[in-house]
């Protein structure tokens, strides 16, 4: 099941329309903006300077997000941090707990702030909590997509391995086969491989694609930004962000046991969509306002949907399987030391947002 390109292709696409919205629609609002919702002139604003330190935030950021998911596939060869060693157990809690925190920590809030933004009429934005709406739809809709995915999978692969029994596989199809079970997506000893290995690669998209609409989202705002005093402490802050969120989207497609190929499109698509949105903010940077109220919606409402995803991912698909299964629950001292991880991977993350 690997992850098709060309769907990938059309998300950036249509992120960019979207993100487009404010510049094609202009302002609905008849009414005078507050004096903070216009674009802030002098103080620390300088164009030039912005310029350049967006352009080393790119290669900054695309650097550390290949170091962040190209970690865990590359330590593939080494046998302490294969799947089915506690070492490993331990590093995917903390990868978990980073991903759990850029949810609540940073997606979140970030959504409120927009859609309570005072450049937005108090009807119906400030009279409803549309943010944990469309976040707890987001979660819903996440488990529906799991769950029909996983189905659809299941009968078409069921139908192939029922071929590959009445055709006799060999012993060399075997060993391969009962290899791709040693890996399986909860540590444990599951007989079942195809389902297993199916409901990795599940999540492993679906957490992709929840973290590319919040990738774009961010640089977009860093590319559009023009004051220095926000992108450089700011640049800093995301590539620590995105290097340690790599690190937990590179253990789900290390355990999704992809093909060489499939690793390198997911490696490139999440490596390059936060400098994609700096570079694309970078071009909207003279017609694009972080905060007109069609951006503020637009921004609003993504940044929820992708918090009801990576909630969702985290804590079903990430954190329960595997404290739930039978791994951890035979060990004690071994589920112990994974709770420590997954609170230094959400703390790391949660300090990380006073910056960013």
């Amino acid at each position: 099941m690997a992850i098709p390109s060309k769907l990938l292709t059309l998300i950036l696409i249509l992120l960019i329309v979207i993100s487009a919205v404010p510049t094609i629609s202009g302002e609905t609002n008849t009414t005078t903006p507050p004096p903070e919702c216009s674009r802030p002139v002098g103080g620390c604003h300088n164009k030039s300077h912005a310029l350049k330190l967006k352009i080393v935030a790119i290669f900054a950021i695309l650097i550390t997000s290949m170091i962040g998911v190209g970690l865990p596939i590359i330590t593939r060869a080494v046998p302490a941090l294969s799947p089915d060693r506690n070492l490993f157990v331990i590093v995917k809690a903390f990868a978990s707990g980073v991903i759990l925190a850029t949810g609540y920590m940073h997606v979140l809030p970030d959504s409120f702030d927009a859609l309570k933004s005072e450049c937005l009429p108090e009807k119906p934005w400030h009279a409803y909590p549309f943010t944990t709406l469309v976040a707890m739809f987001s979660a819903v809709l996440t488990l529906m997509v799991d769950s029909f995915a996983m189905s659809f999978f299941k009968k078409h692969y069921s139908k192939e391995l029922e071929e590959q029994k009445a055709t006799k596989i060999d012993n060399e199809n075997a060993a391969e086969l009962q290899n791709t079970a040693l890996h399986s997506c909860h540590s444990g000893a599951v007989k079942e491989f195809d389902s297993t290995l199916l409901r990795c690669r599940v999540v492993a998209q679906v957490l992709e694609l929840g973290i590319i609409v919040h990738s774009v989202i961010i640089g977009l705002s860093l590319g559009a930004s023009d004051n220095p005093c926000t992108i450089r402490p700011l640049v800093a802050a995301l590539c620590f962000h995105q290097m340690f969120e790599g690190m937990g989207l590179g253990g789900c497609i290390l355990q999704a046991n992809y093909r060489a190929k499939t690793n390198a499109i997911m490696v490139f698509f999440f490596s390059a969509t936060t400098p994609f949105g700096i570079i694309l903010g970078i071009g909207l940077s003279n017609v694009y306002t972080d905060n007109s109220p069609a951006a503020l919606i637009v921004v609003g409402l993504l940044d929820a949907a992708s918090a009801g995803l990576l909630n969702y991912m985290a804590l079903v698909d990430l954190l329960a399987p595997d404290f739930m299964g039978a791994k951890l629950q035979g060990n004690i001292k071994l589920q112990a030391w994974s709770y420590v991880a997954v609170v230094l991977g959400a703390g790391g993350m949660s300090v990380m947002a006073i910056w960013a």
